[in-house]
C-alpha cells in the first residue's frame, strides 16, 4: 500500500469513508475559513509526511466535513516551494485527496495585484498561469505521466461556477494570469514590470506547483486569489508578510460568500 493509501485509510478512520466532494487548500490568512466545515479536524502532526506549515497565517491542520451540504476536504496551510527547495512539498497531501476520492480541488492564495483597478481586499479568479520560479514539481516523476497537458489546467466548469456564483452573491470576480515567483522575497519593480510584460495580472508564492500536481494527480482544479497589496513600485504601501495577513481579511469575507455559494449550487 503507497503512503498516500495509507494516509487515506487514517483519515478515514477519523473521519468517515464518504468521499470529499471538493477540496479547498487555504491561502496566507484565509485558514479561519476551515473553521466553517461541520466535521472532523486532523492535525498535520498526525498524519505522517504531511508538511508543516511553517508560515503564520497558515493553520496546519486537514479539516473533513460539511459545508454548505456538499461534503469538502479543507487543507488550512500549505508548505511552500522556498520553504524547502522543493516544488513538489504539496504533492503527498494532494495523492491523499486523490484517494479519499475527491474530485475537484479549490486553492486559494494571497496575491499582490498587476492592476491598478484590482485593489487590496479584491478578488481575482485564475484563468491561466506562468510559471516564472522556472522549476516543475514533476522534475524526476518517472512515468511518462509527467508530461501533463496544461492548455486547460484551470477547469472551465468550475470557474464557470464559480462566477456564478460571484454574480449571485453581487461580488466582482475578475479573472486573470497569475505569476509564480519562488519567493520568499517579494518581486522587485523590475520583475513586476517583466511580469506585466508577459502579461500577468496577479503575482504570488504558491499555487502553480498545486495546480500542476492536481492535473498529473487527475484532479480538476481552479484558483482564486485575495489580493492583498499592489506589485512593488505600483504604489507607495509598503509590502511585507505583516501587510499580507492584514489585508487578506477584506477580501478572504467576499471569497467565504462566493466558495459557500457555489458549494449551494
Amino acid at each position: 500500500m503507497s503512503k498516500s493509501a495509507e494516509l487515506a485509510h487514517l483519515i478515514r478512520d477519523y473521519a468517515g469513508s464518504e468521499p470529499p466532494e471538493y477540496a479547498l487548500i487555504l491561502g496566507s490568512g484565509l485558514g479561519h475559513l476551515a473553521e466553517t466545515v461541520q466535521g472532523v479536524a486532523i492535525p498535520y502532526l498526525d498524519l505522517p509526511g504531511f508538511p508543516h506549515a511553517g508560515v503564520s497565517g497558515h493553520v496546519p491542520q486537514l479539516v473533513i466535513g460539511q459545508l454548505e451540504g456538499r461534503r469538502v476536504a479543507v487543507l488550512g496551510g500549505r508548505a511552500h516551494y522556498y520553504e524547502s527547495g522543493r516544488a513538489d512539498v504539496m504533492r503527498l497531501p494532494l495523492e491523499v485527496l486523490r484517494d479519499l476520492g475527491c474530485g475537484g480541488l479549490i486553492l486559494t492564495n494571497a496575491a499582490g495585484s498587476l492592476r491598478a483597478e484590482m485593489q487590496p481586499g479584491s478578488l481575482m479568479m485564475l484563468s491561466d498561469h506562468i510559471a516564472f520560479a522556472g522549476t516543475n514539481p514533476l522534475i524526476g516523476e518517472p512515468s511518462e505521466a509527467r508530461f501533463v497537458p496544461m492548455t486547460d489546467a484551470h477547469d472551465v466548469e468550475i470557474r464557470a461556477g464559480l462566477r456564478a456564483a460571484a454574480k449571485a452573491e453581487g461580488v466582482d470576480l475578475p479573472e486573470g494570469v497569475y505569476c509564480w515567483f519562488s519567493g520568499p522575497s517579494f518581486e522587485t519593480p523590475a520583475e513586476i514590470r517583466a511580469a506585466r510584460v508577459l502579461g500577468a495580472d496577479a503575482v504570488g508564492m504558491s499555487t502553480v506547483p498545486e495546480v500542476i500536481l492536481g492535473r498529473f494527480l487527475g484532479l480538476r482544479c481552479a484558483a482564486v486569489s485575495v489580493i492583498t497589496n499592489m506589485g512593488a513600485g505600483m504604489s507607495d504601501e509598503s509590502i511585507s508578510h505583516e501587510h499580507t495577513k492584514a489585508m487578506a481579511p477584506l477580501g478572504a469575507a467576499k471569497l467565504e460568500k462566493v466558495l459557500r455559494r457555489f458549494l449551494r449550487g
